[in-house]
């Protein structure tokens, strides 16, 4: 190997100190062996040595690595390298010493002591100068940004509290963490002062308003337990992501996120059987309908994992459709999605598009889901939707010999009390005659709850209201909701389709119901204000609103399957159920009133009880008026 120097006076600047070192150590360990007194008979062994050994050593340490790191960042790889240096330095001198058999030889001791000297030397230097560049640098930062608590003293947080020391936005004041072992140490100076459920004791003692969660490992139920810990004790918290969602090669602070409301909820995370479903997607079609909206659009992701040959995103907005477009274009290149505009209710449109692309799944996620909306003058386009749309695309299924049909439908279809939660029942009841009827195509049906950060969830409504100063209106003090993040739905509904043999109603483990005025007031917390700032104003029940949902009604009789959060419903078709007789009622061509609607829908859907509350009055007292 050839030895030049480099260019740059910097790494001048490095070699030249390590070649010093190699001088000093020499000198050093000659001074160590003879007590300081040095017999003049090894006089030229000491010079003519450290001449031979000096560019032995710029070879060595050149080969070894010294010169890629930076001695501003020098860390435990550069300790390793000096290390290996050292050692190679250790045969080279005994090599020699043998090799040239000088008179006096050299003296055990010396090579011996040489190289712990060089590693003490050339490791020192590095770490004094570390230490010099950051306190000139970083130090006077310290005291200078927001004080904030970190809950975690794991490896993760050391590498956060490192980080935030250059910061000049934050100033770690303290740790708190669980393991008694760690409690009244210091991670990089900064004491690691109690358990995390002293968060609020410890808040008010050092005048912190922000903490930051650095639990990355955490469980999601440990997660969620200190992440409410600080909401109640009005602190403003930041985490980071969990452990499998770090980003490689990116510092702590740049991953840092605000707290958000699926922190407080957060579930355990879905597995799913990832051979069974990839061989029902891998390599082969599979399109989803309402593919621009939140479920379908997040069912197009989760599939684009699976390697299929095409996905094709039939959506009736132009929009939806374009985002979805570009967002694949962008983040997803490599798979083909075909973007369809069309109507589900457009018979012949279906039928070309499924005969063109030959999809061997079909998810079907189009549909009207706003309750209120659909049940006062759009009664009769939530069944002309959510029931012909559904028919429409069944029976396109079939007819082109589809293996699979999902139909992504709702816990609003349990017992309804509105004109959205009957029609996706009589979607279901579709399904289930259609599978009688089916000799080729499997019908599955998969029912969940909200879904959080949908078009139509609570949550996004929320937000707007607090960030408009509020008041944020909950329509009742005690009405509870499911509540699911869209990939955990998506990725069920993708288990759902794989385990189906036809017929089923899969039911989706939604969890605890959640009241949502506790949302509200968690909402309210984590944007940094009190109900005093933001007041909750309950506005009653609106039209076909129940206080709780349910994923089964008494008459069902429910089974589990392998998958710990599925379980599969036998629903009870109704009795007298005439598909033609359907047909007839969709294909009249007229508009029927809501009132109308909502008759004719308890001939198809007999456990269908329609709910119309009084009007409400809108107040800001937290106290349930009625008009």
């Amino acid at each position: 190997m050839t030895f030049s120097l480099p260019a740059n006076w910097r790494s001048l600047a490095v070699i030249s100190f390590d070649l010093a070192a190699v001088a000093i150590a020499w000198f050093s360990a000659f001074q160590f062996r003879f007590n300081g007194q040095i017999p003049p008979e090894y006089s030229n062994l000491l010079w003519w040595g450290v001449v031979l050994l000096l560019p032995v050593e710029a070879m060595i340490f050149r080969a070894s690595g010294l010169y890629r790191g930076i001695w501003v960042f020098a860390s435990l790889p550069d300790l390793l390298r000096i290390l290996r240096a050292a050692i190679f330095s250790t045969f080279a001198v005994a090599g020699g010493a043998i090799l040239l058999s000088p008179a006096p030889i050299l003296p055990r001791m010396v090579w011996l002591v040489y190289p712990l000297l060089l590693i003490l030397i050339m490791g020192g230097g590095r770490a004094a100068y570390r230490v010099y560049k950051e306190h000139r640098e970083f130090g006077a930062l310290r005291g200078v940004g927001k004080p904030v608590i970190v809950l975690g003293a794991g490896r993760e947080a050391a590498n956060l509290v490192e980080e935030l020391a250059r910061s000049p936005e934050w100033n770690v004041v303290g740790l708190l963490d669980d393991d008694s072992s760690k409690r009244h140490r210091e991670i990089f100076g900064v004491r690691v002062l109690g358990p995390q459920s002293e968060v609020g004791k410890w808040a008010e003692m050092l005048k912190v308003r922000h903490a930051i969660i650095a639990m990355p490992d955490a469980s999601p139920a440990r997660h969620r337990t200190v992440a409410n810990l600080c909401i109640q004790c009005g602190i403003r918290a930041f985490t980071l992501p969990a452990i499998g969602q770090l980003i490689a090669n990116h510092d702590a602070v740049s991953q840092l996120r605000r707290l958000r409301v699926d922190d407080l909820l957060g579930r355990d995370p879905v597995a799913i059987d990832t051979p069974q479903v990839r061989g029902m997607l891998a390599g082969r079609v599979a399109m989803v309908t309402g593919a621009g909206g939140s479920i379908g659009a997040e069912l197009c992701r989760q599939i684009a994992r699976f390697g299929p040959a095409q996905i094709i995103a039939f959506e009736l907005s132009e929009f939806a459709l374009y985002s979805l477009r570009e967002e694949f274009t962008e983040f997803m290149p490599e798979i083909d999605l075909i973007p369809v505009a069309g109507d589900v209710k457009d018979r012949r449109r279906v039928m070309e598009v499924l005969e063109r692309y030959a999809p061997a799944v079909v998810f079907h996620a189009a549909a009207y889901k706003h309750v209120p909306l659909m049940e006062e003058h759009n009664a009769w386009q939530a069944v002309r939707n959510n029931v012909q749309g559904t028919l429409v695309i069944a029976q396109a299924a079939a007819a082109t010999a589809v293996e699979k049909f999902v139909l992504v439908s709702t816990d609003k279809a349990v017992n309804p009390t509105n004109v959205m939660g009957a029609t996706k029942r009589l979607a279901e009841i579709i399904c289930q005659e259609l599978q009688r009827q089916s000799t080729k195509t499997r019908f599955e049906m998969v029912r969940f709850g909200n879904v959080m950060g949908s078009a139509g969830s609570v949550i996004p409504k929320f937000q707007t209201q607090i960030e408009r100063g509020g008041p944020v209106t909950v329509t009742h003090p005690e009405i509870t909701r499911f509540f699911m993040a869209t990939h955990e739905a998506a990725q069920l509904v993708l288990q759902a389709a794989a385990m189906g043999e036809g017929g089923e109603i899969f039911v989706l483990d939604m969890g605890e119901p959640v009241k949502v005025v506790d949302l509200a007031r968690d909402m309210i917390r984590l944007s940094g204000y009190t109900e005093a700032d933001i007041p909750i104003a309950f506005t009653g029940l609106r039209p076909g609103e129940k206080l709780y949902e349910e994923v089964l009604s008494t008459e069902e009789q429910t089974r589990p399957t392998h998958h710990a959060k599925l379980r599969v419903a036998r629903s009870i078709m109704p009795d007298g159920f005439v598909m033609a007789d359907l047909l007839q009622w969709l294909g009249t061509g007229l508009t029927h009133g809501d009132d109308e609607v909502r008759r004719d829908l308890r001939r198809w859907v007999p456990e269908y009880s329609p709910y119309n509350p009084p009007k409400p009055v809108l107040v800001n007292t937290g106290k349930l008026l009625e008009a």
